[in-house]
């Protein structure tokens, strides 16, 4: 796909999910100091990867792919209460998160927390109350984020990568599969679902996303050694600090790229029937230098 057909679309999505997402929490009830800490983390920035690739899937299934926009969104209100707890003092204990000043950082611990877990039950009221799907197809939507975000997918890594202390390779790798894996290929089994496609759409969604999810941890990694702070949105070295192994304490940067590639490349192939014009592909090869 031409780069610049790749960005268009991209900032087509992109422009959709940031105006869904600024709808949110936007009134002023008398506890809005919740809906301001919740806004602060939803409207950080990013780049929106996993509500981008639900569109995309939904798209390439065949529904509107505007319908989807909830869903996606629903995913990044689950993944924005996971960084929000991610930093809090009983975790990593991060004062920077894209370059600003983590929610407990600006809030207090409590509304951290509390914005967090406002954060998960608002995206399944998202979902279920999404218009354009059908009642089966809400359901299954919340299905996969609940096994994706929960305790046999997000949260179980977090608490193999807090409490468990991982540092052989395959148990990083289990790690990566849950902590991040698991809600990218939600993300792109959320696009499938919302458009009622096939279990062959589904698989390969799964697939793409499970194996984009270790490339793009891994790349984390390596950012965490050879990344520029002001860049990256966090200091450079904090997983060292904190005396965490990563891949590149295993492998090396020069075999982390390599296989950063590699896994890209499995990525493509699994989609190889359902990435007709080359979004997914373009997408996914993008990751692999990105610099934050």
């Amino acid at each position: 796909m031409e780069k610049t057909a790749f960005d268009a679309r991209y900032q087509e999505y992109l422009a959709a999910i940031e105006d869904y997402l600024n709808s949110l929490f936007a009134e002023k009830p008398h506890w809005a100091d919740l809906y301001e800490a919740m806004r602060y983390s939803v409207l950080s920035g990013g780049k929106r990867l996993r509500p981008v690739m639900t569109l995309e899937f939904a798209r390439l299934c065949g529904l509107d792919w505007h319908k989807a926009v909830p869903v996606g969104c629903a995913l990044e209100l689950v993944h924005t209460y996971s960084l929000i707890h991610d930093d809090l003092p009983c975790m990593d204990d991060d004062d920077l998160r894209r370059g600003k000043p983590t929610n407990h950082k600006v809030y207090g611990e409590t509304l951290a927390v509390l914005a967090g877990d406002a954060l998960q039950p608002a995206a399944y009221r998202l979902i279920l109350t999404a218009p354009g799907l059908t009642d089966a197809q809400r359901a299954d939507c919340a299905l996969i984020l609940a096994n994706a975000s929960g305790p046999d997918g997000m949260v179980a890594g977090q608490v193999l990568d807090t409490l468990h202390h991982p540092s052989a390779q395959d148990e990083l790798t289990e790690v990566h599969h849950l902590k991040t894996g698991a809600m990218i290929a939600g993300a792109c089994m959320l696009g499938v679902g919302a458009a009622g496609g096939s279990e062959a759409a589904r698989k390969a969604a799964e697939d793409y996303g499970y194996q984009l999810g270790l490339a793009f941890q891994i790349r984390d990694d390596m950012l965490d050694v050879i990344g520029n702070a002001d860049e990256f949105g966090k200091p450079i070295g904090s997983d060292k600090d904190e005396g965490k192994v990563t891949y590149v304490d295993l492998l090396g940067l020069d075999d982390c790229g390599k296989l950063v590639h590699e896994l890209t490349e499995q990525a493509v192939s699994a989609v190889s029937d359902l990435d007709r014009d080359g979004f997914l592909t373009a997408l996914a090869e993008s990751l692999t230098e990105r610099t934050k």
